[in-house]
């Protein structure tokens, strides 16, 4: 559906007409832009849009069928930008992902989101607060999308490193690692660091052109020049938020690592144990196996002290056994 439209001249804004290429031609008249907004439109909805602003086909197609990798397509008539915004759920250590794509052209920009998290109100009522930057053009809301995207990564990864943290001492504690459910979860976690992975990593590469980094000096079409300066902010926030996801993703392999080779020392352990035990019993058992073969010329048979000494016997290798086991930390 249509969240809103509206159409801004110097950073001022004022209802659109309704009809949308009435709109575009207001704003170009006045030196402004027209700013649609959309969420999960339908296809008769979009083609509306898509019809009066000339949007290429296959980004239209992009835009509806959403399931998108963040990226930046440059067409003749638009620019074309996919976003991911992540959402963490503390309470079930889930990340999930939305898109919001946004199309940037002459005098225009159109931007649609799918998924309930990350709206675009707040945005769109933060620019009309500060008249200086939406001033600036179109291209003043395609940073202050990126940039609330990118920000909102930097407290998800703040999230998930305290959460790892949490995890990480449940693992060391004495008796939380051996959980059998720990290795589920340390595995969890590190399917929710790769969801968050592949929302931010991909986007590298467009902030880069956005931002005219490194070999990318050229500008792209449709932003403004002066715009590279807070591009390159963006940019830099996104590069922050990669290197946190590297050493949450390191870390966690790590600790289920250290939980693997925790639960195989235990085990060991348990073995040494369980083969002590065993040889204990061994010795009585061999003992009396041996009087128990009813031969008839047997030493010590007739002997009135002989079962006694047999059950002083057996008690003393016990004794023995144990403190040698005892010794060696096998008990």
């Amino acid at each position: 559906m249509i969240v809103d439209c509206a159409v801004y001249r110097e950073g001022q804004r004022s209802e659109g007409p309704e009809d949308f290429s009435d709109a575009l031609a207001e704003a170009r008249s006045a030196g402004g832009f027209v700013w649609i907004g959309l969420h999960e439109p339908t296809a008769g909805e979009f083609d509306l849009v898509s019809q009066e602003f000339g949007l290429h086909p296959l980004a239209v197609e992009d835009a509806l069928k959403a399931h998108q990798r963040p990226k930046l397509e440059v067409y003749d008539d638009s620019l074309f930008l996919v976003l991911k915004p992540v959402l963490y759920e503390p309470r079930t250590d889930t990340v999930s992902t939305g898109e919001i794509m946004v199309f940037l052209g002459d005098s225009f920009v159109v931007t649609v989101r799918h998924g309930e998290g990350s709206p675009l109100g707040s945005v769109r009522s933060r620019l009309e607060r500060e008249r200086e930057l939406l001033g600036k053009g179109p291209t003043s809301v395609v940073y202050a999308v990126a940039d609330a995207v990118v920000d909102h990564y930097l407290d998800v990864a703040t999230e998930l490193q305290t959460d790892l943290e949490q995890l990480e001492e449940e693992v060391f504690s004495p008796d939380g690692g051996g959980s059998r459910h720990t290795a589920s979860r340390i595995y969890n976690f590190k399917r929710q660091i790769l969801e968050f992975r592949r929302a931010t990593g991909p986007l590298v590469l467009p902030m880069t052109r956005l931002a005219g980094v490194g070999s990318y000096g050229a500008g792209v079409p449709f932003v403004a020049g002066g715009a590279r300066p807070f591009f390159r902010d963006v940019h830099d926030h996104l590069t922050r938020v990669n290197e946190s996801v590297e050493g949450l993703d390191r870390l966690v392999s790590d600790i289920l690592s250290a939980h693997l080779a925790q639960m195989s020392v235990r085990q060991n352990d348990d073995m040494r144990k369980i083969s002590a035990w065993a040889a204990m019993a061994a010795v009585p058992t061999m003992i009396a196996g041996v009087y128990g073969m009813n031969f008839e010329h047997m030493p010590e048979l007739r002997w009135g002290w002989a079962y006694p000494a047999v059950i002083v016997v057996m008690a003393a290798l016990e004794v023995l056994l144990f403190r040698l086991f005892k010794r060696r930390g096998w008990m």
